[in-house]
């Protein structure tokens, strides 16, 4: 198992309950995180990245919870965390950016710096090493958090809507990526897009209102789509069919 929650709530100030007591576990290996919009796939990924605390439960992963005080450093070390929205640094450059977020998981700035160029190859701007985030275009600039993920090394890779803005060939290099990444690390990937799964990933979860709709293989995903699906539909399928039969697992 990877992340994993027990009974854990969480309810953002003045606003509705978003998970309500899920108790759920997380497979090894790679993961895509399917669910509409509110579903609170944000909410999930920012419990397991300690970048929020739930309001009642426990999160923990090898091990580890980050709610204990001693363990919160070394919980964080072994957490890849990408966000929805990459901000720029002012006045860094995108190596220097990318550094820095190897240095703040407790890396060298030795090993910080050197790691960042080829993070920054991984995600084809290693050109762009010199220049500063903000003269980066959106696209540019979510591969700058692709590669804030790469820096160091993580048991533990969370990526929130990750290939927004991204053109095809951008899409294929971050498949690459996510492809090495499992080699060393379990990956979970927030998305809409649903193609491809199955060069990808090998699980797939689906999140709705707070509860989790399915959690299987990709092969038990796609089985899920309705026998008079259309030819290449089958993942959108599938996902209707998970959505409108309102299982929970």
């Amino acid at each position: 198992m990877s992340v994993e929650f027990e009974s854990c709530s969480y309810q953002y100030r003045r606003g509705p309950t978003v998970l309500d007591g899920l108790s759920f576990a997380f497979s090894s290996g790679r993961t895509v995180l399917l669910g509409p919009n509110g579903a609170g796939k944000t909410t999930l990924l920012s419990l397991a990245a300690s970048a929020l605390k739930p309001r009642s439960g426990s999160v923990s992963f090898a091990g580890l919870d980050p709610a204990v005080r001693s363990q919160l450093r070394t919980y964080r070390r072994q957490v890849g965390w990408m966000p929805q929205h990459i901000t720029s640094v002012p006045g860094m450059t995108c190596r220097e950016q990318v550094a820095y977020a190897g240095w703040l998981k407790g890396m060298s700035r030795r090993d910080a710096w050197e790691g960042a160029l080829g993070a920054l190859e991984r995600v084809g701007l290693a050109k762009k090493e010199g220049h500063q985030t903000a003269s980066l275009s959106g696209g540019q600039l979510r591969r700058i958090g692709v590669a804030q993920t790469l820096v160091h090394s993580s048991q533990l890779v969370l990526m929130d809507e990750p290939t927004a803005g991204l053109d095809p060939a951008q899409r294929g290099n971050f498949r690459k990526a996510v492809e090495e990444l499992s080699e060393s690390a379990d990956v979970i990937v927030s998305t809409h897009q649903t193609e491809d799964l199955s060069e990808v990933y090998d699980y797939v979860v689906v999140l709705s209102e707070g509860a989790v709709r399915f959690n299987g293989t990709v092969q038990e995903f796609y089985a899920k789509a309705p026998s008079d699906t259309a030819p290449g539909r089958t993942a959108d399928g599938a996902y209707a069919a998970v959505l409108g039969g309102g299982e929970r697992w």
